[in-house]
């Protein structure tokens, strides 16, 4: 029965939908959120395109970080965080990376 497996297929398919929209609020909250909750501070960031910015949130004193990407509309959405955060080696300008 070919549509048990197309049942099968879209049942797994929506948990994971869920969770990814879940992952998204109004940039305010998001910012409040990762502020209060876990220590972190904009580290920096910039345009995607017209359409988006991409940010890295980050607390030195706990080692979490977070990409957040906000969209033009005021939504942001965590797109991946994680622990161990570790500053990189600053490169001075003409040099080549």
């Amino acid at each position: 029965m070919p549509w048990i497996k197309s049942l099968v297929v879209l049942a797994a398919l929506i948990p994971g939908t869920l969770h990814a929209q879940s992952n998204c609020a109004d940039r305010g909250a998001v910012v409040d959120k990762l502020a209060v909750k876990y220590g972190e501070a904009f580290g920096g960031g910039g345009l995607q395109n017209a359409e988006s910015i991409f940010e890295v949130w980050i607390s030195e004193e706990r080692g979490t970080w977070t990409i957040l990407k906000t969209r033009a509309d005021g939504v942001s959405c965590i797109m991946a965080s994680g622990t161990n955060w570790r500053e990189g080696i600053k490169i001075p300008a003409g040099i080549p990376g």
